[in-house]
């Protein structure tokens, strides 16, 4: 739920109103690529999700 809101705060409202549903993808598409490989999070030391995925696939390869 906190997800969807604030999918539809960032992109849906403050970017509608939307002309086509085509329109409405790519604004979600490229909102999905900012979500995961821009948006910093302090919790895991301010790098993209995405990176702090990679990063973990890293460390558990080089464990096994």
């Amino acid at each position: 739920e906190t997800l969807n809101g604030l999918y539809k705060a960032e992109v849906i409202h403050r970017l509608g109103p939307w002309k086509t549903g085509e329109a409405v993808e790519l604004a979600t598409l490229e909102w999905v690529a900012w979500f995961n490989h821009h948006r910093l999070l302090e919790p895991i030391g301010n790098i993209p999700p995405a990176e702090a995925e990679a990063n973990y696939y890293q460390q558990l390869a080089k464990t096994l």
